[in-house]
């Protein structure tokens, strides 16, 4: 990959984007993670104002003090580049109280953390709409168009997404290009929605250079007759996860009325 030049096209992408839809500027949730922080300095790179948003809940630490550092050295750099926190806990503990909690425990817990990533988006676009920003998104080509790892309407409610055709690979290489806190390259990935140490791993079943590969094997129509082992292994799970996921990456089914019912 031509890294630098991959920048430049981003940034570029991002500022004619922006101009086009009459946009002052950007806000972007900041997580601690390696998608954020590269595209929070992409946008920042633009020389348009930018607004990163720490939104904890029941966040770790480690997260919390990781997003910390990257804003601390984005604001040191870039001049047009605020920041500001929305402790989004006590909202997510008094939603809890008005809920029930019928069903399975792990389903309880999926839609919650769901239900987190949900919230997150609302306040990004809260401050967006006053401010007259965009909302950028975080989402890279293995969690958008692989095997649809993230929240509909949640971190996937976004108005437009600058790293959604880099693998996830490729946005580490770039993060490295532009600086972002070694703390953050080191990071394990991590959604951070359960408020635990789980990793992205540990809930696909699969690393993400593993998904990378199933999603290349997927492009070239093979199929999991072609594999043996962990690579069977690997590839099944990424081939369930891109069926049960895709009514995320499709647009949403529209009921379309005859003519002759009108």
């Amino acid at each position: 990959m031509q890294t630098e030049k991959v920048v430049n096209h981003i940034v570029n992408w991002l500022k004619d984007y922006a101009t086009k839809a009459g946009s002052k500027g950007f806000v972007i949730g900041i997580s601690g993670g390696i998608d954020s922080a590269v595209t929070s300095t992409l946008c920042a790179k633009t020389g348009l104002k930018l607004l990163c948003i720490e939104m904890p809940i029941h966040q770790a630490e480690s997260h919390v003090n990781r997003a910390q550092e990257h804003i601390s050295q984005l604001k040191e750099r870039f001049s047009n580049v605020k920041s500001t926190k929305t402790n989004l806990t006590p909202v997510f503990e008094e939603f809890k109280t008005e809920v029930t909690y019928e069903g399975k425990q792990t389903t309880i817990d999926m839609v919650l953390a769901n239900t987190r990533a949900r919230l997150r988006m609302t306040t990004l676009y809260y401050h967006a709409g006053l401010l007259g920003y965009l909302v950028a998104g975080t989402g890279n080509k293995v969690e958008d168009f692989g095997v649809g790892f993230y929240t509909k309407y949640g971190d996937g409610g976004v108005d437009l997404s600058p790293i959604a055709d880099l693998m996830k690979s490729e946005v580490f290489e770039i993060g490295r290009f532009l600086g972002v806190p070694d703390s953050i390259i080191k990071a394990v990935p991590s959604d951070g929605l359960f408020g635990d140490t789980r990793s992205d791993e540990d809930q696909i079943g699969a690393s993400y250079p593993e998904l990378e590969w199933a999603m290349t094997m997927k492009d070239e129509e093979k199929t999991e007759s072609d594999f043996e082992g962990r690579q069977k292994e690997v590839f099944q799970i990424f081939m369930r996860y891109n069926h049960s996921n895709m009514h995320k990456m499709s647009a949403i089914p529209v009921c379309e009325i005859p003519n002759n019912l009108k």
